[in-house]
């Protein structure tokens, strides 16, 4: 019976996990299963891997073919390093104090490869923070300044004063005028009046005349 290890899905649509199991080939995918290995969440950053080291190398060195998921899985925590160091061994390649060693070694390095990623990922995390906290302060600022503007209320006093005094300027102005034409208009009432004066002298000379007449006669 050939033995594969493969992902078995679990969880809701769109947020999936899957189980790390050993199960015969021949099963279904989420059917039965030999051996429960691990768990695989890639809807965390960085994705959760969480694997029995030890039974699942034991499983490789059985044979148990890893599915190409899984190889990549049991590649990134390390066990497929440590089946090649253990070949090297059995080969007579170095010692096995050498293969611990190296696998030491690798460990090491890829401790710091994943805490510097998620060191990263804070830092990025914090700056986006700090952008989105920033835009949102500026935005707080551009609605208080409209709220303000609205609610100022607008002095119109000024521009009464102003309209009073151009309207007085032009009253006078307007006046000036009339008291011209009263003046100018006066001596022709003048004349008017001593025209009829003069006819009546005029009128009265004859009537003289004719009483001294009548006294000569």
């Amino acid at each position: 019976m050939a033995t594969k290890l493969r992902l078995q899905r679990h969880g809701r649509k769109g947020k999936p996990f899957f189980h790390l199991v050993a199960a015969d080939e021949r099963a279904k995918r989420d059917g039965r299963f030999i051996e429960k290995l691990g768990v695989y969440d890639p809807n965390t950053n960085p994705a959760t891997i969480e694997i029995n080291f030890d039974k699942t190398l034991d499983w490789v060195m059985k044979g148990a073919v890893p599915t190409d998921t899984v190889r990549a899985l049991l590649s990134y925590k390390g066990i497929m390093y440590k089946k090649h160091l253990l070949g090297g061994v059995s080969k007579g390649a170095f010692t096995e104090a050498e293969a611990d060693k190296r696998f030491d070694a690798w460990l090491g390095e890829k401790a710091d490869k994943i805490q510097g990623k998620a060191d990263q990922l804070v830092k990025d995390a914090n700056a986006d923070a700090a952008k989105r906290l920033a835009a949102e302060k500026v935005k707080n600022e551009k609605t208080a300044a409209a709220v303000a503007a609205k609610n100022t209320p607008v002095e119109e006093a000024p521009v009464a004063e102003e309209t009073t005094e151009e309207v007085a300027a032009e009253v006078s102005t307007e006046e000036a005028p009339v008291a011209e034409t009263v003046t100018e208009e006066a001596p022709v009432e003048e004349a008017k009046a001593e025209e009829p004066v003069a006819e009546a002298k005029t009128e009265e000379a004859p009537a003289e005349e004719a009483k001294e007449e009548e006294k000569g006669k």
